[in-house]
């Protein structure tokens, strides 16, 4: 497989998991979000959603590495127990344009300074945990139209490639769109044009910066 640096991740679904410590339910819900603006609105929305509950805390991170803006609140709970850790987690991860709330419903039993933050800390592990994962990055949307005895070995180069077959027709020929991140796109080409002797040439339809999720 041809290789290339992928930016760093972002989750690439949003997702909720739901912990019970003590009686108290922590419902966590996580999503990207590429702007200060996005994560603000993913937060009004899960405090809408869950306005009937004892908290609602906040952690994201927009962007990643030297470059970021990070944000938390503990939200009604004692200073420095809920958002710090929920975020500090979220950090660890290496994940980039990412939000989440920790929505708690209060349980009847006190968990002291100590127990809030592990929980506040486990209920974003927990989210991590198997948390299918993206990169926003450019990418080509590629059409290539072949004979049917070509069929095999394309999808394979494709997939040699980081390419993501999003539709085939089958017609006379076969006509198949394939997404490419950009810099993977050069060595397909260069691979159909050699194999072939130029009889099958892709053609590069549309580019834009998305969420891709390699094979």
């Amino acid at each position: 497989m041809a290789d290339i640096e992928f930016p760093y991740s972002v989750p690439a679904v949003e997702k909720r998991a739901e912990l019970i410590v003590r009686n108290s339910r922590f419902i966590t819900t996580i999503a990207p979000v590429f702007s200060v603006e996005d994560a603000r609105a993913f937060i009004v929305r899960i405090r809408n959603e869950y306005n009937d509950a004892s908290h609602n805390v906040p952690a994201f991170i927009i962007g990643n590495g030297l470059s970021t803006i990070m944000h938390c609140s503990d939200d009604g709970e004692p200073s420095g127990t809920a958002g710090k850790p929920a975020l500090a987690v979220l950090k660890g991860s290496g994940l980039g344009d990412v939000a989440v709330v920790v929505t708690r419903y209060f349980g009847g039993t006190k968990l002291g300074t100590g127990g809030l933050v592990q929980a506040y800390a486990d209920s974003v592990k927990a989210i991590l945990q198997d948390l299918p994962k993206a990169y926003k990055m450019s990418v080509h949307t590629v059409m290539v139209s072949l004979p049917y005895n070509w069929v095999d070995r394309i999808r394979l180069k494709a997939k040699n490639h980081h390419g993501v077959i999003l539709e085939e027709t089958f017609t006379t020929d076969v006509a198949m769109v394939v997404e490419f991140p950009v810099p993977a796109y050069p060595e397909f080409e260069r691979d159909i044009l050699e194999s072939s002797n130029g009889k099958i040439t892709p053609l590069i339809i549309e580019t834009k910066i998305q969420l891709f999720r390699p094979e």
